[in-house]
């Protein structure tokens, strides 16, 4: 735990004299230049002017597409792009979004998701109501490559009327990104997105603005959140990328909240990568399901291991 990557990144104040507006929206792209029109279009719709919101795109050195030329059509000038000196990944580009962000709410949302009518107007009113609380987030609905709706996340009602409480966030991550905002103050205080999470980074934040500082999540549905096998989610659990980066977050969790269990955590985490071994194999994907496989025998106690290698695992041995 001693790892200096395990430690946030420090965010630098606005500097004084830069003019500060209510929102920074940032989006951070790579390769899905495909959905970014719909992204900026939904922000667009609800853009206040430059005066109270910056938007600006954040591309990661894109290989597949071009990012900027979608900015440059759909933007009119109201958008800003800048595009990285060198790929750094997910974490390291969410952190170059808050050091670029000059708003008091910042708004990350991921080029692939959307927000609905109101978001931001809401968001702003929840804010207002709620000055302590670092985080101010909606529910989204789960959307898939043609915004299908295929389902929605849950109510949080301990978080409905503001709070400090984080359990929610212990084994699972019941937020999703395009529905989060949080203070630019929280994070020069507390730091940026831990650079070793590759995957669950955002469940850790999220779980630490809240227990920190606060957070409340309003019942209302305002933004949607992309599922599709194409996604970095989706990539990260083919390769079973995203299951150390799970036992790595327990691990966070373990040391930070005394309340949080240890066992829960790895049930959570085998059950994950069972799920993922199964699902690719009955997709024939032979090379995801051994990556996912071989990970859950290198971390299942013995007596899993012994019950599964004898037909013998019960549906439910992980609840």
């Amino acid at each position: 735990m001693n790892n200096g990557k395990l430690h946030p990144p420090r965010i630098e104040p606005v500097r004084e004299g830069v003019s500060r507006p209510l929102w920074s929206v940032m989006i951070p792209v790579f390769n899905s230049a495909h959905y970014l029109r719909q992204t900026l279009d939904s922000v667009l719709a609800q853009d206040p002017g430059p005066e109270q919101m910056q938007i600006e795109v954040m591309d990661d050195c894109s290989t597949e597409d071009d990012p900027e030329a979608v900015v440059r059509e759909c933007g009119n000038g109201r958008v800003f792009f800048y595009r990285k000196p060198v790929n750094e990944g997910m974490a390291a580009n969410f952190n170059t979004c808050i050091r670029r962000s000059r708003g008091q709410l910042v708004h990350i949302i991921h080029s692939d998701d959307y927000v609905l009518p109101e978001f931001y107007r809401r968001l702003a009113d929840v804010a207002e109501h709620h000055p302590k609380a670092a985080l101010i987030a909606s529910r989204s609905f789960l959307v898939d490559h043609e915004n299908v709706i295929i389902g929605v996340t849950e109510r949080l009602p301990e978080l409905e009327a503001g709070a400090q409480v984080v359990d929610s966030f212990f084994y699972r991550t019941p937020i999703q990104a395009p529905g989060v905002v949080v203070r630019r103050a929280f994070y020069e205080s507390h730091g940026g997105f831990l650079l070793d999470l590759p995957y669950v980074l955002d469940c850790e934040m999220w779980a630490r603005a809240i227990s920190l500082a606060g957070g409340v999540v309003t019942s209302e549905v305002l933004s949607c959140y992309r599922v599709f096998e194409a996604n970095d989610s989706a990539r990260k659990a083919r390769t079973a990328e995203n299951l150390p980066a799970v036992e790595l977050l327990n691990n966070l969790f373990a040391d930070r909240h005394p309340d949080f269990d240890r066992r829960q955590g790895l049930h959570r985490l085998l059950h994950m990568a069972l799920a993922q071994a199964e699902r690719y194999a009955k997709a024939n994907d032979a090379v995801a399901a051994a990556a996912n496989l071989a990970y859950w025998k290198a971390s299942a106690p013995m007596q899993l291991r012994v019950r599964r290698a004898a037909g013998k695992l019960a549906d439910g041995i992980f609840r």
